[in-house]
């Protein structure tokens, strides 16, 4: 990370419904002998200064990865733009030394080891843009790196009915980051594969399980 931001502190977003997958939290599930939500946390943990998860319910669920659990700040699942709302919030409460917040869902196993570096790369020298990540042409606005300062900003939006990132996002000068596959055991990997389904939840497995062995 650049000198200019290197206090940034990073956010799992747990807060989804997971239809597809049943219900539940999935970023519990067990994938290649682990709990989906180890291989988020250890392909995230040396990238931040530090790391909570946001979630709501009871805390206690996640007590097994000592990490701080932060709820939306809003009742009603809101979703992530509540999530990231709450990171900034938790992130400015710890340090005012936090500039920056950076994003992941916890059903992504495969997220580059480089993903904050890469995005903090791209911060203008006043920090005050948004950072998304890309891949294959695609942005998924749930990999981001975010000012802290624009919290207020999006405390108004969320109470004010704005529930997709890119509709805030783009209200604020916002700039992508295109990333390529990563390998995972044999597999080359969509960096920002979801296990939305049993399927994928199959295919990470698989691609975990080449890795190990």
């Amino acid at each position: 990370m650049s000198s200019s931001h290197s206090h940034i502190s990073g956010v799992l977003l747990a807060g989804g419904k997971s239809r597809r997958m049943g219900g539940g939290d999935k970023c519990l599930l067990e994938l290649a002998g682990s709990p989906m939500l180890a291989w988020v946390i250890e392909r995230m943990q040396t990238q931040v200064d530090s790391l909570a998860i946001n979630a709501n319910g009871s805390p206690a669920r996640f007590s097994l990865f000592n990490r701080p659990v932060i709820p939306d700040p809003y009742p009603g699942q809101l979703g992530p733009l509540a999530g990231i709302l709450a990171g900034m919030r938790w992130a400015s409460e710890k340090s005012p030394d936090y500039t920056h917040i950076a994003t992941c869902p916890t059903d992504a196993p495969f997220i580059p080891l480089d993903l904050v570096k890469k995005l903090n790369l791209k911060c203008r020298s006043d920090g005050s843009n948004i950072v998304l990540a890309s891949s294959n042409g695609r942005t998924h606005p749930v990999f981001g790196l975010w000012p802290v300062k624009l919290k207020d900003d999006l405390d108004e939006a969320v109470r004010s009915g704005t529930r997709k990132i890119m509709d805030w996002a783009e209200k604020h000068p916002t700039q992508i980051v295109e990333f390529k596959s990563v390998k995972i055991g044999t597999h080359d990997m969509d960096p920002f594969f979801n296990t939305n389904t049993p399927e994928n939840m199959g295919e990470a497995r698989l691609a975990l399980e080449t890795m190990l062995n």
